[in-house]
């Protein structure tokens, strides 16, 4: 019989593609190939995330033997086009059911949500480990976000999943406690051995390209007119909370002192730019998804950062920007409930301010705080950087995912 292989990533996204539901993956892939693992990735073929539409169905990168599979792309900014999208992702994956053979382990992501049943049916049949990596907590984020009826079918239909899968599951991997704590309360087949906390985290781009950085073109107009710039980057879904951030830029719109600057995605995105073109607001400068050198520039270009959450998510989902904007150096404003670990180690630390949702004086108060005092601002600076340091290193924690297929293969690998 041919030696199984040690490890497969199924996931939608993945390399060339470089959204952080993307490169997380590769990067923890890679890390495991380092380690001495045998690695593959089935995934899904690269459209909206890629800066090339010439990628082949199947190649080796890295060490990593990587099968890409078409399937049904619609735009993601409606709930019927994401739904159409994971159900087409989740079907072209059950046709290739037999790659599961080949592999000891599955490390299966949890978007799309009923993506990982696959694994557990491999588990049932290949007797293939599995080990799920909870990014969102499903489905209580899409009931909490009113984005499904919690008495609806696909609401149902993801709970059955959920028994399944966590019948089958040999560890469960958390982004944070409070979403390990959340489980643990909502999964009755979990046990505490059974979850690992890992967050996501950042590659540390600190030290490179800064003679490219000065002279990027986004870089020079933030810093053109010597205003307080303050950013806030990635997704702008239905789990980020923007009213309180667009309540303050109108406070501030008259401020020749202050810039705002956003760049991503979401369907809260179109939102914004309709309210910035409506109330005719200049001190705002939006642009798509960055990547490379240009979102480099813009978060060196930025005095602070800004991320939210909507109430009622916690333990449901963690946002993943924080790690970029902790890499930066720079103050962050968490507009978001206490009981985040990210909000704690801001508030322990003084890397900067959490608010409430809707605090919209403190939102001012904060930024006015950090353009008056200087060597405040500094010191925040520098233990968000120190954050990054300690905890959200990419070597830090693929080290953990390397630690963590040690312990579920135990002596099955062999190097």
């Amino acid at each position: 019989m041919k030696q199984k292989k040690d490890v497969l990533f199924l996931c939608q996204f993945f390399y060339p593609e470089y959204v952080s539901s993307a490169t997380l993956p590769f990067d923890t892939a890679v890390a495991l190939s380092q380690a001495g693992y045998s690695v593959g990735a089935l995934c899904g073929y690269p459209k909206e995330y890629s800066l090339t539409d010439k990628v082949p169905k199947n190649e080796t990168h890295q060490n990593i033997a990587i099968k890409r599979l078409r399937y049904i792309q619609l735009k993601r900014s409606s709930i019927i086009g994401r739904l159409i999208n994971y159900f087409s992702f989740t079907m072209s994956v059950a046709l290739h059911f037999g790659h599961f053979k080949k592999y000891k382990v599955v490390i299966v992501y949890s978007n799309p949500p009923v993506l990982p049943v696959i694994s557990a049916l491999a588990n049932k049949f290949f007797k293939t480990k599995v080990i799920f990596v909870c990014y969102d907590v499903y489905p209580e984020i899409a009931h909490a976000t009113n984005s499904i009826s919690q008495n609806g079918f696909i609401s149902k239909m993801m709970k059955v999943a959920n028994k399944i899968i966590y019948k089958r599951v040999s560890k469960v991997v958390a982004l944070s406690t409070e979403m390990s704590d959340f489980l643990l309360n909502h999964r009755p087949k979990l046990v505490e051995s059974q979850i690992e906390v890992i967050p996501n985290w950042t590659e540390d781009i600190s030290e490179s390209n800064k003679d490219g950085i000065l002279k990027n073109k986004l870089y020079r107009n933030a810093k053109s007119d010597n205003r307080f710039v303050i950013s806030y980057f990635g997704n702008m879904g239905i789990c980020q909370d923007l009213d309180t951030i667009i309540e303050a830029i109108r406070l501030f719109k008259e401020d020749a002192s202050v810039k705002f600057v956003f760049a991503g995605h979401g369907s809260k995105y179109e939102y914004l730019k309709g309210i910035l073109d409506a109330e005719k607001i200049t001190n705002v400068s939006t642009y798509d998804f960055l990547v490379g050198e240009d979102f480099q520039a813009a978060l060196y270009s930025s005095d602070c950062f800004v991320i939210s959450l909507v109430e009622g998510l916690s333990g449901l989902c963690v946002p993943s920007k924080t790690y970029s904007y902790m890499m930066a150096g720079k103050p962050i404003i968490a507009i978001m409930e206490e009981s985040y670990d990210v909000a704690k180690e801001i508030m322990q630390k003084r890397a900067g301010y959490v608010l409430r949702v809707g605090d919209v004086s403190g939102f001012v108060q904060a930024v006015k705080e950090m353009q008056i005092n200087l060597q405040a601002r500094q010191i925040m600076s520098e233990e968000s950087r120190n954050l990054f340091l300690g905890t959200y290193t990419k070597n830090i924690c693929t080290n953990q995912y390397v630690e963590l297929l040690n312990e579920v293969l135990g002596e099955q690998h062999v190097c």
